[in-house]
């Protein structure tokens, strides 16, 4: 594999890797957000990728998540209804929390990938160079 091929992967990599963190802070932005019983939670954006033939990956779409999310008693809410119940996403922030580490450090191997191998052509080109 050529130093360009291993740019081109990376840089796909990087690409996917920023969409997943944004999506991921979204989710996380969104953990509390609270609404009346007759509409639906806040759905967490969940990135979808697809590995490309020549290699690297691609965004392939999103999933949403669930959009009953759970009920939680909150009495003095302004959203409350009746019973005092509101509804909320029903998100695990264990998850997005360990899915945030996963893509911070996807994201900084590929900055290093990306940076060995602009160095290797600098040093190619200094070869050349001489």
């Amino acid at each position: 594999m050529g130093a360009f091929e291993t740019l081109r992967i990376a840089n796909t990599s990087l690409g996917a890797h920023q969409v997943w963190l944004d999506a991921l802070a979204g989710n996380i932005a969104n953990a509390n957000t609270a609404r009346r019983t007759s509409e639906d939670a806040f759905q967490a954006t969940y990135v979808v990728f697809d590995a490309r033939a020549d290699g690297g990956v691609d965004v392939g779409g999103f999933a949403a998540g669930d959009p009953e999310g759970r009920m939680v008693h909150s009495p003095d809410h302004p959203l409350a209804d009746e019973d005092g119940y509101v509804r909320l996403p029903d998100l695990d922030m264990a998850a997005q929390m360990s899915q945030l580490v996963m893509a911070q450090r996807g994201y900084q191997a590929s900055v290093q990938v990306t940076k060995s191998a602009q160095d290797t052509y600098s040093a190619a080109l200094q070869i050349g160079a001489r």
